[in-house]
This record gives C-alpha cells, structure tokens and sequence, in this order.
C-alpha cells in the first residue's frame, strides 16, 4: 500500500472492491474481534464467487463456518492461545492467500496442467481440502479442550502454508 493510500484510509482492495480485514490488532484477539476478521474473509469470498469455481466458494464457505463454529466454543471456555493463532492464520492468511493465488491467474490458464501435471483449479481444490481438513481437526481440538492437538496442528499449517509460493 502506497503512502497516500494509508495517510487517506485507502486500502489494496481487489478489482471487486473487498478485501478480508489485515488490520486485526495482534492485541484484540477476542472472540468478536475474530468474528469480525471472519466476516470480512466471507465478504471477500462473496465477492469473489463469480471468479473462483464454484466448488471452491462452497467449500471456503464451509472452511469459515467451522471457524465460526471454533469461535463459538469460547462460550463454554475460553479460547486456548494456540485455537487463537491457527484461527488467525486460516482466517488472515492461509485462506485468503489461496484465494488471491487463484485470483491472479489468467483464466484461461486455470484448467492447463503446469509441469507438475496439475492444474491450477486442482491444486486450488487441493489446497482447500487441506484447509477444511485442518479447520475439522482446530475444531475437535477446541471442542475437546484438547492444547496438544492444538499446538501439533498449528505446527502442520506452518510448515504446509508457509512457503512462499503456493504452488499453483
């Protein structure tokens, strides 16, 4: 984002105008602070759902609706730290970053196979799979009050999302 941009209050929206919200305070990490991130993930996706196939907006609206309901469990208990971080990468990053991967593709080139043999679209799916699989396990996890498959978790979505490229 530009100097102007952020003296102004301009943020780097999409071509569609939404974008999830990357101003989360690391000190507002409450339950209604990650349901406002939540939400504003959902609008991007929203936006986006004529672009990216449309098994792909089903499933990240499934991916976000597990979220929400990890959220949810901080009605009964309060979220342990490491539900909060893995919240915060799938919320902040790991899926919004899939996403716009996809979404600067040309699209005519997301159903070509790359040299991997895979095609863009599939490793999308992939990629999402992989996602709602772990929001599923972060889930059980908050569920069961369980901190060791929170933290085991965690440690899998790092190693798996943070990598600089996405492979797509």
């Amino acid at each position: 984002m530009t100097w102007f941009r952020r003296v102004f209050g301009e943020g780097d929206a999409d071509e569609s105008g939404a974008r999830p919200d990357q101003s989360a305070s690391a000190d507002d990490d409450s339950p209604d602070a990650l349901r406002r991130r939540l939400w504003s993930l959902v609008q991007f996706v929203n936006a986006n759902a004529g672009r990216l196939p449309v098994d792909a907006v089903v499933v990240a609206r499934e991916i976000a609706d597990t979220v929400a309901r990890v959220i949810d469990t901080s009605a009964d208990h309060n979220l342990d730290i490491y539900a909060v971080v893995q919240i915060n990468g799938i919320v902040g990053d790991y899926l919004p970053t899939t996403l716009r991967s996809y979404l600067t593709l040309d699209p005519a080139i997301t159903d070509r196979p790359a040299a991997t043999g895979r095609t863009p679209r599939e490793a999308l799916r992939d990629q999402l799979a992989d996602l709602q699989s772990a929001a599923d396990d972060l889930l059980t996890a908050a569920q069961s009050h369980d901190a060791d498959a929170l933290f085991s978790q965690g440690n899998f979505l790092r190693t798996k999302y943070s990598r600089s490229d996405l492979d797509l």
